[in-house]
């Protein structure tokens, strides 16, 4: 099946490791994202004044260019999966804010488009135990965070993610490849990604809070969806190892990364100079398996 695929802006500038990644695993389990053409910038956050739907217009927009394709739209930044998967709901369920929306946009477009994250596609059409038939690379031993962040999971009702409290996505996924899915405290906590700027010793109290408890929950990798989640996390390493020369560090991937290693597709899913923290140590124990010369014989 095709997929109308918006990439979102940080892919193509800061986060190309989870770009190529995205690209090289979805070939692997044949899903075929097709970029969407002339896609604009979905700003990355959801309004909260219900009276403001200028900070979505340009997500409905692009829901309206994928409805027009006939393909679901699919995406892998969980702000970005945030910002059109509410702004889809609004459309569907709110009469007065769609017609001001068409009216921007002009176009006709009634929210009825589907919106999914990659995750949800692999657990739909691939199946996490298929998922497991196609690991060429298992990551056995491996201790693997996921990290869901904030964007994913609320507002549960209109997001319809996975449980908010519970989720499981992830963890299917990781098992799915071979790792060992860790279960940590603040999986689900934000990272304080949008003090960054504006109050960023706040959110470095956020985002250690997160590393420490995967730590002691003994994971060895940290992986996520959110570019901003990856920044963060990635950023608070030194800063913590500054404040305790007893903290190590742990590798942030997304998990596309881990995705494509397990499944043969890239032997070194992750370009070093977009860590700060080098995940090289922990994953060069896999290797893809080495092919027999043709016409060998045992």
């Amino acid at each position: 099946m095709v997929y109308a695929y918006y990439p979102g802006c940080t892919l193509h500038q800061q986060a190309a490791g989870f770009r190529d990644s995205t690209a090289k695993s979805a070939q692997a389990l044949g899903i075929e994202l097709a970029e969407m053409p002339n896609w604009q910038c979905c700003g990355a956050v959801y309004p909260l004044a219900r009276d403001n739907l200028f900070g979505v217009v340009s997500a409905a927009r692009n829901l309206a260019a994928a409805h027009d394709l006939g393909q679901a739209m699919v995406t892998i930044c969980s702000a970005c999966y945030h910002v059109h998967k509410r702004t889809n709901r609004l459309m569907a369920t709110d009469q007065d804010a769609r017609a001001k929306l068409d009216a921007y946009v002009e176009t006709e477009y009634d929210g009825s488009g589907e919106v999914l994250h990659l995750l949800e596609v692999i657990r739909r059409d691939i199946g996490f135990d298929a998922l497991r038939e196609r690991v060429k690379v298992p990551l056995e031993g491996l201790k693997v965070a996921g990290y869901y962040g904030c964007l994913l999971l609320r507002p549960q009702e209109e997001l319809e993610f996975d449980d908010p409290e519970a989720p499981r996505i992830l963890e299917d996924l990781i098992e799915g490849l071979g790792a060992e899915a860790v279960t940590f405290s603040h999986r689900a906590e934000c990272c304080g990604q949008y003090l960054s700027l504006s109050n960023p010793a706040a959110a470095h109290r956020c985002s250690g809070a997160i590393l420490r408890s995967a730590r002691r929950a003994g994971a060895e990798v940290v992986v996520t969806s959110c570019p901003l989640c990856f920044f963060n996390l990635d950023e608070a390493q030194a800063e913590l190892a500054r404040e305790d020369p007893e903290f190590q560090p742990l590798p942030v991937l997304y998990f596309t990364q881990l995705l494509a290693l397990a499944l043969g597709a890239w032997e070194q899913p992750w370009l070093p100079a977009e860590h700060q923290v080098d995940p090289g140590p922990v994953l060069s124990r896999f290797k893809l398996p080495v092919a027999e010369p043709a016409g060998s014989e045992e």
